[in-house]
């Protein structure tokens, strides 16, 4: 069983995101029974030039980031009712894995892999610092759960310093809330 060239040049799946009801209880259900953290806690992230299914939406959400190893799981509440795949997931499925991340360096190549498939993010925008972009791809074969492809180039190391405070993690400080 290969896997396709699109996939492949991706690389592997870098994070799990999940859709939650309660971004809190969340945090402390992987810190208490998973014992994985330290959380990296986003009570509301910058999320800038979103489109869902093609129109402007003005969508919040919290979020809250840990590794385990080199996987990073991403924990997001809706924060209204603005449209956004995580309040239509919520409202079909409930809690659970919404999305599987790849990083990359170089998000247009990454876009053209996918395109090359036949597929358009459905949603896009801007995270964390004005250069991240990040998309959603729908998975047609699965239901729920989509693929994300999120840029890492000019980031300054912010992912690479949550991993390392979670190698190292003794269980001390186990939320760490970043505002923005």
């Amino acid at each position: 069983m290969g896997q396709s060239a699109s996939v492949t040049a991706l690389g592997p799946i870098a994070q799990l995101g999940y859709v939650v009801d309660d971004v809190s209880a969340a945090m402390e259900h992987w810190i208490g029974a998973l014992d994985v953290g330290p959380f990296f806690y986003l009570p509301s992230p910058p999320l800038n030039d979103l489109r869902y299914r093609g129109e402007p939406t003005d969508a919040r959400i919290a979020v809250a980031i840990t590794y385990s190893g080199d996987l990073q799981v991403e924990l997001i509440q809706p924060l209204d009712d603005h449209p956004s795949p995580y309040r239509d997931f919520q409202a079909r499925y409930g809690s659970g894995l919404h999305h599987l991340a790849h990083f990359t360096d170089d998000y247009d190549a990454a876009l053209a892999l996918y395109r090359q498939r036949g597929r358009t993010p459905y949603y896009e925008g801007r995270g964390l610092t004005p250069d991240q972009r990040f998309s959603y791809f729908d998975s047609p074969s699965h239901a729920g759960t989509v693929n994300e492809v999120v840029e890492t180039s000019g980031f300054g190391g912010f992912f690479e310093h949550m991993r390392e405070q979670s190698a190292g993690w003794d269980g001390t400080n186990p939320i760490r809330t970043i505002e923005f």
